[in-house]
Order: structure tokens, then sequence, then C-alpha cells
């Protein structure tokens, strides 16, 4: 089984490109949606499939003209919000 799932998940990242920062975002996200002292594992999962779907459906609607790997879209993206966390957090520290 255990090889079965890597060898999904290598044809899936070869088929698809990495795509960055939904595994730093995901949890994060969930956690200050739902509240709650831990990131859930069934929350996260599903919070890391919307910003998956969500940053797919904007690629391809709003670059038309050509085809742009949706790990760009989630790179820049979670670029800016780990930026904003670390942001926040030095905030938080000097208080």
């Amino acid at each position: 089984m255990l090889l079965v799932g890597v060898a999904l998940a290598a044809v899936a990242t070869a088929a698809t490109g990495p795509v960055w920062f939904v595994a730093l975002a995901a949890p994060q996200l969930s956690r200050r949606l739902v509240r709650s002292p831990g990131p859930g594992l069934v929350n996260a999962a599903l919070m890391g499939a919307v910003l998956l779907t969500a940053s797919d459906l904007a690629v391809q609607r709003l670059f038309t003209a050509g085809v742009l790997p949706v790990g760009v879209a989630t790179g820049s993206l979670g670029g800016l919000y780990l930026l904003g966390l670390l942001l926040a957090e030095s905030r938080r520290t000097r208080s």
C-alpha cells in the first residue's frame, strides 16, 4: 500500500507539476476559520482542496491567452500569505 501511495503521488506530481504552499497555508487557514487550537486533519484537507480548486479556476479564467501552471498561482499567493503571517507574528512579539 505504501508503494502504491508513493507511486500515485509521483504520477500526480509529474502530471500537474509541483504545487507550492498549499500544505503550508491550508492548516493555518482552516485553523483560523474553524477557530480551533490545533489544525484538524479533515479541516486542513478540505481547505487544501478548496485552495487548489480555487487557484486552478483562477488561473484558467484570468490567463486565457496561455497556459499557466497552477503551481505558479499557489506559489505566488502562498508566498504573500506566508509573508503576512511572518509580519503579523513579528508585530505580536514586539508588543
